[in-house]
């Protein structure tokens, strides 16, 4: 029962949170603001939003072929068309339970090749890994670029002191966790140091396979793809169109970050999207406007290939 209503919540609540501040941020604005707000969507040239859709078809191709150098290195293969279509499924769940995703590539596995589950999810985890810490480069990035206009966003929204405090709190708050890191024998902190073990284990068994190097040019591949859609989609709008690399940069790596630990970024991925682009001038109007077209056209992807994906596995593997 426990399971089911934390399954419930995890749902309902970021969904809730979403509906919440899509209303008011929508009574924020004016009839005037909103008129020009659907012109932008009436006026916005689509060419590239196609194009941006189309990139995110090939990350999907991308994802599901380097899926095949960690599943060898664990002693199993896997045919493309199945790798994609669990890609393809499990994006379109990650969109109700975040990460159950994740979960369903390694079921699919177990179901259509007997592929172990421990062993085929040990291999997304890695991917996953990899993925963590390319988005930390782009994190990293966004600083080095941007640390000019962040560090003004910062100082204008949160006074000085209270900077101060936060970055006292989390430093001794950091300095802490890892005393007790080392040091503690409780059985939570011992839990935790098992699992980030385990993290490491698997991040590093990434560079000790044979074909570590297609892995990691196809990870950059498909980080690149994910950059370039989200880059294509500035030039369907007059005001975005001109905004610098760094912004894009910055507005991806929160938009990425949205999406990871939302129910596929809902109603906070236009949102912040727009908060971030007002730094660059655009105006707000405009910045909901690209938010909500970078968002809807993902989500409709997601929602396309995960029904079709649904659709076809059944039918090409229903004798295996």
């Amino acid at each position: 029962m426990n399971k089911k209503i934390s399954k419930f919540l995890s749902i309902f609540i970021p969904l809730f949170l979403g509906v919440i501040l899509v209303i008011y941020n929508y009574n924020s604005y004016t009839e005037a603001e909103i008129d020009i707000i659907k012109s932008h969507f009436l006026k916005a040239d689509y060419k590239y939003v196609f194009f941006s859709g189309i990139l995110a078809f090939i990350g999907y191709i991308l994802r599901a072929y380097r899926w095949r150098y960690t599943l060898e290195y664990v002693g199993y293969h896997s045919p493309f068309s199945l790798n994609l279509l669990a890609v393809s499924i499990g994006y379109f769940l990650n969109l109700t339970i975040p990460r159950s995703g994740e979960v369903s590539r390694a079921l699919l596995l177990k179901k259509y090749r007997n592929i172990p589950f421990d062993k085929s999810f040990g291999t997304i985890i890695s991917e996953r890994i990899i993925d963590f810490i390319i988005l930390l480069l782009f994190i990293f990035a966004a600083v080095v670029l941007e640390f000019e206009t962040l560090k003004n966003f910062l100082s204008e929204n949160i006074p000085l002191n209270k900077l101060k405090i936060l970055l006292s709190i989390g430093f001794t708050g950091f300095i802490v966790f890892l005393y007790l890191y080392n040091r503690s024998k409780s059985p939570l902190i011992l839990k935790i140091k098992h699992k980030i073990s385990g993290l490491i284990e698997g991040m590093l068994s990434v560079f000790k396979m044979p074909n570590k190097w297609p892995f990691i040019i196809f990870t950059l591949l498909i980080w690149f793809t994910y950059i370039a859609m989200f880059y294509s989609v500035i030039f369907a709008l007059e005001d975005t169109k001109n905004i610098s690399l760094g912004a894009v940069i910055v507005a991806f790596v929160i938009g990425s970050l949205t999406i990871a630990f939302t129910n596929g970024g809902f109603g906070f991925f236009p949102v912040l999207i727009q908060r971030i682009l007002l730094l660059y001038s655009v105006p707000k109007e405009a910045g909901e406007a690209f938010g909500w077209i970078v968002w809807s056209s993902q989500f409709v992807i997601t929602i396309f290939l995960g029904c079709l994906a649904f659709i076809l596995l059944p039918i090409l593997y229903r004798n295996k």
